[in-house]
């Protein structure tokens, strides 16, 4: 089933929507070799300050300014992905694109998309170009933490059963809250949304001219558990504009994974260079879809995603609730087992925000003239370092806590700084925080009945061998790597070939696409020892912080909030300039 009547190769593309590019890999069906790859940066990036000028259709300067927590994108960049990617990896792969029969795409969820009935993003309509809410909320858009705190607050009061299949609490990144506060904050642009479309399902539509919703984002980041998604009366309690948010925006045909969900279109065809009328699979998400393409189908296998956030995804044969999980879902990765979430909010981005606003120019001097970027020459500094030697405990809430907290109103913090910490003590600090992290979330599995078994990382940050062997480490656990760079890539090509009809099911496929295991990691007995004792002050502190005994980061976001105020921020001026006057 893997070549044509001839005997010639068949082909499938497999593209991954990340948070700043589109990465597309061509895949041979036979056996999941990677062949050509190509990647498009999204031009307008993440949006976070101001709306881009040349979107929204004003001069420098006077687009609509964001508030702080928000992140947007612009969709037209996703668009652009498969004008310029794909063809770039046929290209790349020197394939005749006539041989390939399939493709499929992965994204970061939750990522929304407000839409008119054909599929339109708001910001493209006029009138609508410099309306922040008319554009794409990305997954790290934290904005509606308020709208969240009260999703979670009227579940646990009236008990809904669906809370605890979510660890007793939702996400401000997921549809409902993102939805409540679009209407909140702009009715007019709620009004004039007629679906409310996670990106993973936009991009397919795109891609095919059908609107399906793939089963993983839906009961993820969709709160759909049994068939059925949060009643109306539930809704309207949070807002009687919200009671029919399910069936006016929300609701639509929910696709099983690995299935088609049409044919690729001629002004799709066009696009990419592919052959018009090829199988477009279900949509998926980044982290989920990476589980076969690391052979990681059976359950206890625990798949982490590490980039700019990490996300852990497990199947389970049994259903359990694990407190703090960002789900669990019937066939939310492969049909007949439970698809246990987890996930860590910020990892690379925190490694990368500190190499950017906390490392001093000799240090990137010095990585530049050692032939070194900055992220390699601290990892090599820690590395000389014995463990506890820097004398830090961090915690790792610069983006929030997904898991097991899930609050996005946490803060990242560092103890244990004197005059003599240098910036490669604070790195590694960092890198042991996520670390530790990733230990919380794998004793709460394992504390619920839904032990880890396989520990197995994909993701841009198995490169520093340094990061793996401590998470080996901390974790106590075997860690293997996949073997591949472009895991969901690989991942999304492999429901693009069951979509296809050349495989039965995503299981087969992957053992037939899947990629070997690449480098293996074995916990060290004494590394694991120190890091024990360590974890317990990191425990300590987590509690300390993210269990209510001390609310300070919630207390200082909301002074950082009312700061922000243009009155209140007047008032300071006003004040600090007589405060001035008086000591003169």
């Amino acid at each position: 089933m893997d070549v044509t009547a001839d005997g010639s190769e068949n082909y499938v593309i497999g593209v991954d929507y990340g948070t700043l590019s589109g990465r597309a890999v061509v895949v041979r069906v036979r056996d999941g070799k990677e062949l050509g790859s190509g990647v498009f940066d999204y031009p307008h990036a993440v949006v976070t300050e101001a709306l881009p000028a040349d979107v929204a259709g004003v001069a420098d300067g006077t687009a609509a300014r964001l508030p702080g927590e928000w992140a947007l994108q612009v969709p037209n960049d996703y668009r652009d992905v498969l004008r310029h990617a794909v063809p770039a990896a046929i290209a790349d792969a020197g394939i005749d694109p006539a041989a390939v029969v399939g493709i499929a795409t992965d994204f970061t969820a939750c990522t929304m998309v407000p839409v008119k009935a054909d599929g339109t993003p708001l910001n493209e309509l006029p009138g609508y170009a410099n309306r922040p809410h008319a554009y794409v909320k990305l997954w790290r858009h934290h904005a509606a933490q308020g709208q969240a705190d009260r999703i979670n607050a009227l579940a646990a009061e009236l008990g809904e059963s669906w809370l605890p299949r979510y660890g007793g609490l939702i996400s401000s990144e997921w549809e409902f809250a993102k939805g409540l506060q679009l209407l909140e904050e702009d009715p007019e642009a709620y009004a004039e949304m007629d679906h409310w479309v996670e990106a993973a399902d936009w991009i397919v539509w795109q891609l095919c001219g059908n609107y399906v919703r793939n089963a993983c984002t839906a009961g993820y980041k969709g709160i759909y558990q049994d068939g059925h998604y949060p009643s109306d009366d539930f809704l309207a309690a949070l807002n009687p504009q919200f009671k029919d948010f399910v069936s006016a925006k929300l609701d639509h045909t929910i696709g099983r994974l690995g299935d088609a969900a049409g044919y690729l279109t001629a002004e799709a065809a066009a696009w990419t260079g592919l052959p018009e009328g090829i199988a477009v699979a279900v949509g998926n998400v980044d982290a989920h879809v990476t589980a076969p393409a690391a052979k990681a189908v059976e359950p206890g296998q625990l798949v982490a995603i590490m980039g700019t956030s990490t996300c852990h995804v497990m199947n389970g044969a049994e259903l359990h609730e694990v407190p703090g999980m960002c789900g669990v879902v019937d066939g939310g990765i492969v049909d007949g087992l439970w698809g246990y979430e987890a996930g860590q909010s910020g990892v690379g981005d925190i490694f990368g925000w500190f190499t950017k606003y906390g490392v001093p120019p000799e240090y990137h001097q010095a990585a530049a003239a050692a032939g070194q970027g900055i992220h390699e020459y601290l990892t090599d500094l820690a590395a000389g370092q014995a463990i506890g030697q820097h004398g830090l405990i961090a915690l790792d809430w610069h983006s929030g806590n997904r898991s097991v907290l899930v609050d996005h109103e946490l803060s990242g913090v560092v103890v244990g700084q004197t005059l003599a910490t240098r910036p490669e003590d604070i790195y590694r600090a960092l890198l042991e925080a996520t670390a530790f992290g990733t230990r919380t979330i794998v004793e709460a599995f394992r504390d619920s009945g839904v032990p880890v078994k396989e520990f197995i990382v994909a993701g841009g940050l198995l490169k520093n061998r340094l990061l793996m062997q401590i998470y080996s480490d901390v974790t106590g656990l075997q860690l293997s790597t996949i073997g591949s760079t472009q895991g969901p890539a690989l991942g999304s090509a492999i429901h693009a070939a069951v979509a296809a009809g050349k495989y039965a099911d995503v299981r087969a496929a992957s053992e037939a696409m899947g990629a070997a295991p690449g480098a293996v990691y074995t916990p060290i007995p004494e590394n694991v020892a120190a890091y024990n004792e360590l974890f317990r002050e990191y425990r300590t502190l987590h509690d300390y912080f993210g269990r209510g005994t001390n609310d300070v980061m919630h207390r200082l976001k909301a002074i950082q909030r009312s700061a922000a105020q243009p009155a209140n921020v007047q008032s300071l001026l006003t004040e600090s300039f007589n405060a001035e006057e008086v000591s003169a």
